[in-house]
């Protein structure tokens, strides 16, 4: 059966990739045929060299088999669908299918058993009630930063924004691009709705915990690849977005927040502070394929291609970035 791998994103996004295990056989058998004669012992070579040979085969074989459903976060949905398609390359009688929706919403499935993986930006208890929160295994298996984009005309002239400026910005009180030094501009919020996990890391570590507000003025996004069109399409706009989908980007302008760039390099060391794990959760242990998918991504065999796709290694964080996180 061909493996089907969705997740709403703007075009040109990474999408799948694969690997797997492999399932032990019986060891090979050892020959104790008699050295009396030449001609016995090439029987006994021939007989040991076909022992190893099957032995070989069967230790080959892959016994995984099944189906992984994932959902939740549209920023982590490039990884897990790259990571998908390099695991189903490997377990070819396993399906493994990533859809988005946010992080609020991929708690609650897993939390309800309705996915076998829930994908989120943020920790469960932020989204989910304490005793519902506690039914779930966290597995992190990334980092993700989250940087304020604008609109290219409004990145000409604005490459830097400030916590007390987003604050403003995000409840309505600044309206004009003018005020910060831009084009005469109306200033156009787009943003995600309260299940998002990129705008709870949002809110929490660029606005210092400040909600956005909602009205005319904003345009609300269901997934990160509709948001980076509209800043795209709209001008005037700005939005957030996940590092992963401003891999290649020449279409928005990426702000640095309080005079830091956004980049991995000042994420591992702590200098730029927007930014969360990237957690794929499990009802208790989960399904033995939910097991082996996540050891996948988790592996050094997959690790080289997380930075490539706009995420971090958790290794590489520093200890003064994750201090009270």
């Amino acid at each position: 059966m061909r493996k089907i791998v969705g997740y709403a994103l703007m075009g040109g996004m990474a999408c799948g990739l694969l690997l797997g295990v492999t399932a032990c056989g019986d060891n090979a058998a050892s020959s104790s045929a008699s050295k009396s004669s030449a001609a016995s012992s090439a029987a006994s070579s021939n007989a040991t060299s076909s022992s190893k040979g099957s032995s070989a085969a069967a230790s080959s074989v892959d016994t995984l088999s099944g189906t992984v459903t994932a959902s939740g976060s549209s920023a982590l949905a490039p990884l897990a669908s790259d990571a998908a398609t390099r695991f189903m390359a490997i377990h070819s009688a396993v399906d493994v299918e990533i859809s988005s929706g946010g992080s609020g919403t991929g708690l609650k499935n897993v939390a309800a058993g309705t996915v076998d993986i829930g994908d989120s930006d943020v920790y469960a208890a932020e989204k989910l009630d304490a005793s519902t929160a506690e039914t779930l295994v966290d597995h992190k298996v990334a980092t993700i930063g989250v940087a304020a984009v604008v609109n290219k005309d409004v990145a000409a002239t604005v490459t830097n924004v400030t916590t007390a400026q987003l604050i403003s910005i995000f409840t309505g009180a600044t309206t004009n691009w003018s005020t910060l030094g831009g084009p005469n501009e109306t200033i156009v919020r787009c943003t995600r709705p309260t299940s998002s996990g990129t705008r709870t890391l949002f809110e929490k570590y660029a606005m210092s915990g400040t909600a956005e507000v909602s009205d005319a003025n904003g345009l609300e996004s269901d997934n990160s690849g509709d948001l980076y069109a509209k800043v795209q399409e709209t001008k005037g706009a700005i939005g957030y977005l996940a590092l992963s989908y401003l891999v290649s980007n020449t279409n928005v302008g990426i702000l640095s927040f309080n005079g830091t760039a956004a980049s991995y390099t000042n994420i591992y060391s702590g200098a730029y502070p927007v930014w969360g794990f990237e957690h794929m959760y499990t009802l208790g242990a989960g399904s033995v394929p939910a097991q082996a998918f996540i050891a996948y991504i988790t592996s050094d065999a997959y690790s080289g291609y997380i930075e490539q796709q706009g995420y971090g290694v958790n290794s590489k964080m520093s200890a003064a970035a994750t201090s009270g996180r």
